[in-house]
């Protein structure tokens, strides 16, 4: 076996190992399963961290930031169940893993991000990808982005104190919005809201840990 066989034939056992991971923590949708099977983490890692792009951990990126850890990208997928119809709004792009994943499952991802720098590689690899239904905008995310709303589905990849106001006001009747939400860095609860035509139902999904939501733009 050459040595490019060797390295194909690892590739594709730590992917295997990967989707299986990710069944065992609960993600068992199959067009979820198969749009994370789709989306090549190693892209979206990069320098000392790039070994371990399959693990199912949480890994830092540029601005102090994370990507999080792909089973629980799979279970806020899984929550939010996205259709092909959908326009979702991410809040917090980061390295833009979590927006790739769910352009495979909607009609359009429009993503927010505070830091300068991060909206610039994110850009870039979406071009590079391909994915041409991935709108990056820089803004403060917790306002949401109101000249495109009312949204099908809002994803928040930073945690709030609460479920923010603007973000609850621009999901439109019968959407979902999956949030972290909790006051400690340690302990925080993602949470399923439903928009009905009276108000909101809130669902306590688990325990997750996220960086937590800033307001304004990042310095850079």
């Amino acid at each position: 076996m050459s040595e490019d066989d060797d390295t194909h034939a690892g590739l594709a056992e730590r992917k295997m190992r990967f989707l299986y991971h990710l069944r065992s923590h609960g993600v068992t949708d199959p067009a979820v399963l198969d749009a994370m099977e789709r989306v090549d983490r190693g892209e979206f890692v990069r320098g000392h961290f790039e070994d371990r792009a399959y693990d199912d951990t949480p890994l830092p990126i540029q601005c102090g930031q994370t990507i999080s850890q792909p089973s629980v990208v799979g279970l806020m997928t899984q929550a939010l169940k996205p259709g092909p119809r959908d326009t979702v709004l991410e809040i917090g792009t980061g390295s833009g893993y979590q927006a790739a994943v769910l352009a495979g499952l909607c009609r359009r991802v429009f993503t927010v991000e505070r830091h300068r720098p991060l909206v610039v590689a994110a850009e870039a690899l979406f071009q590079r990808l391909r994915l041409s239904n991935i709108t990056v905008r820089l803004a403060d995310g917790s306002f949401g982005l109101p000249e495109q709303a009312p949204f099908d589905r809002i994803i928040v990849t930073a945690a709030a104190e609460d479920p923010p106001g603007p973000l609850l006001a621009q999901l439109k009747i019968g959407g979902i919005m999956v949030v972290p939400v909790g006051q400690s860095d340690a302990v925080q609860t993602l949470i399923r809201v439903n928009r009905t035509e009276t108000g909101f139902d809130y669902h306590e999904l688990r325990q997750v840990r996220f960086v937590p939501l800033v307001e304004g733009l990042g310095q850079g």
